[in-house]
């Protein structure tokens, strides 16, 4: 038996106990869940906004595990490994999966979402989903899947040098986003939380901020020197802010929607079509985000440390959690340990 904790309904978690199946099958691995990183999708789930999710569900995706036990089959792992969890299960056999975007695979299922996740404390998975490090620590191995999320964004932007950047939104995903594009383009952060856009300007991830007030195209204009910018990442998950980013982006640029919402995006098509955008969606990340991630951490191109401004502990997580959601005050990423 493996303790969980179990969200039952919105607003409601319980302690419990799982029988995990420790004997793998040959391609996988049991593994004991060290760290888990609180994200977005917990909170929706917490608030019963969060799409394609179903309760009761253990909840958890950004995890940080040592591998107990490996399959016969297994080549990649070895009983100790300190791993990342790639929570994205593709079929292998859809159409997406088959041109290598496993990330949007036809039949995914999300760990944490559309099934049981890591908030507990043996997991079995298949060893493909496990990425190793002998250099992190359990903590920034749990922060490998968030920096996926804006690793993959900057990737199907593929931007330019020549590119103007506006980041919407200065959470954790639009901060995994500013982490991959501020070495390329000039990037400005919007947000209407004051202490966020402090902490993007003095941790070096965005070059300018803008407080968030409505339309707001004359202060983006002023920021960029007058010109509007060639690409523009909503990373806030908000119907209001995500439709209004069309006004944000120049003749012929790109908008990229990296949050998530459960409803309907409503534009203007003739203006869509007068300044020929390109609106992309950025869903998840791949396998070879993951590696070129950890590399990233283990040879210092990305500093995960001031990313972590909250822990807990998995024994005294419920009420912790109740009290964190109540209070977000400087609130960056929260991550829940657990001992044993």
């Amino acid at each position: 038996m493996a303790r969980n904790i179990t969200l039952d309904e919105p607003g409601k978690f319980h302690y419990g106990e799982s029988i995990v199946d420790e004997n793998p099958g040959v391609d996988e691995a049991i593994v004991r869940v060290r760290t888990i990183g609180i994200c977005g999708t917990d909170y929706h789930a917490y608030h019963g906004r969060q799409p394609f999710f179903n309760y009761p569900r253990i909840i958890g995706h950004e995890l940080g595990v040592e591998v107990m036990k490996t399959g016969s089959g297994v080549a990649n792992l070895k009983v100790g490994d300190r791993c990342a969890v790639e929570p994205y299960l593709y079929c292998g056999a859809c159409a997406a999966c088959k041109m290598g975007k496993t990330n949007c695979c036809e039949n995914l299922k999300v760990l944490g979402v559309h099934v049981d996740g890591g908030m507990q404390e043996l997991i079995k998975l298949p060893a493909r989903q496990l990425h190793p490090s002998s250099k992190l620590e359990f903590s920034q191995l749990a922060l490998v899947e968030t920096l996926g999320i804006g690793f993959h964004a900057v990737q199907r932007a593929q931007v330019e040098s020549t590119d103007s950047v506006l980041v919407i939104g200065a959470g954790p995903i639009g901060l995994s986003v500013m982490e991959f594009v501020r070495d390329a383009a000039l990037v400005v952060v919007m947000d209407r939380d004051e202490q966020r856009l402090n902490f993007c300007k003095q941790s070096g991830y965005a070059h300018k901020t803008i407080m968030s007030e409505g339309e707001n195209v004359l202060q983006i204009r002023n920021a960029f020197d007058g010109q509007l910018p060639t690409l523009v990442f909503d990373a806030t998950g908000s119907p209001v802010s995500m439709e209004r980013s069309f006004a944000f982006v120049a003749n012929g640029g790109k908008l990229v929607f990296v949050g998530l919402f459960p409803g309907e995006i409503r534009f203007s098509d003739p203006e869509f079509h007068r300044k020929e955008l390109t609106l992309m969606a950025s869903r998840n990340s791949r396998s070879l985000d993951f590696k070129s991630i950890i590399e990233r951490i283990e040879t210092g191109k990305t500093d995960t440390h001031k990313w972590i401004t909250h822990r807990l502990e998995f024994d005294n997580f419920i009420p912790a959690f109740n009290t964190l959601v109540k209070n977000a005050k400087g609130l960056i990423k929260a991550m829940v340990h657990i001992d044993g």
